[in-house]
């Protein structure tokens, strides 16, 4: 479930001042625990009210207001916004936080509403339809697209060159031996368990992913494009759409590092891993 972490503002906040150098490191930390579990997607500061405007509607009537405004307990001085199991898990991270201010503070959990709540309402069925459209397309395009480089068994070697010449940063580098799941039989030539199933590298601000590939071919076999999306509803849906006049090389399906992965050839004839990202 999706929740909205809010850090309720205080004097201090609204008065403009800036968090002490401990504060900024612990919050450093705390922020850098809730990426690596995966949880954070979002999270900001927000300026005191003095600085933000209030819009009052009354019918057709629009009225702005400049802050600062009272009740300093009722207003936001930041947010997350995480993917959580429930709240419960949501109740054990906010715990875990350090205190965001120098005096007493609060931090607010507030659930997100998903479709489904709304389904109860009569004739809402066309109109939850296409917001559910709108969303998938917001969501695609939180996409990542990576360029995908097989560069027949001298992936490691050209790496090593790319980072001894180029400042590149080696991410990850897997070979066919260490895969958590057995290799299919005659999917590698002899003697090419020891070459690189995966690596990932940064050249630039640019991340590229490459492989040595099944085969046994001296020069680069050409590239593909990773397209990695945030669940599995997308995959599907974005894997149909570059199956329709292509075609599929490989099938949607669960693997060690995605819950759904598959290739396919668009009808323009570039080739497309289309996966949902796993777990680091």
């Amino acid at each position: 479930m999706k929740v909205m972490i809010i850090v309720k503002a205080t004097a201090s906040s609204e008065a403009g001042e800036m968090p002490d150098p401990a504060l900024m490191e612990a919050m450093g930390k705390y922020n850098e625990e809730l990426v690596k579990a995966g949880i954070m997607q979002a999270g900001e500061g927000l300026k005191p009210s003095k600085e933000g405007f209030r819009v009052r509607f009354d019918g057709d009537s629009r009225e702005v207001n400049r802050g600062p405004f009272p009740a300093t307990s009722e207003l936001i001085a930041g947010f997350w916004i995480w993917e959580v199991k429930n709240l419960e898990h949501a109740i054990e991270w906010v715990k875990r936080c350090p205190n965001p201010m120098p005096e007493s503070s609060e931090i607010e959990i507030r659930p997100f509403f998903e479709m489904s709540d709304f389904e109860e309402i009569p004739d809402t069925a066309d109109t939850l339809e296409k917001e559910d459209e709108m969303r998938q397309q917001l969501a695609l395009r939180e996409a990542q697209t990576n360029t995908y480089l097989f560069l027949g068994n001298r992936t490691e070697e050209a790496l090593k060159y790319y980072e001894q010449h180029l400042g590149a940063v080696i991410h990850t580098m897997m070979r066919f031996s260490e895969s958590p799941d057995p290799i299919p039989e005659g999917a590698l030539p002899p003697g090419a368990e020891n070459g690189i199933m995966h690596a990932e590298f940064s050249v630039g601000t640019t991340r590229l992913f490459a492989s040595d590939g099944c085969g046994d071919a001296a020069n680069p076999a050409g590239f593909s494009i990773a397209f990695t999306v945030a669940n599995v509803e997308l995959a599907k849906t974005a894997f149909d759409a570059l199956a329709d006049g292509g075609e599929v090389t490989m099938p949607l399906q669960e693997t060690f590092w995605s819950p759904l992965y598959g290739q396919v050839k668009d009808r323009f004839g570039l080739p497309w891993m289309v996966m949902v990202e796993g777990e680091q």
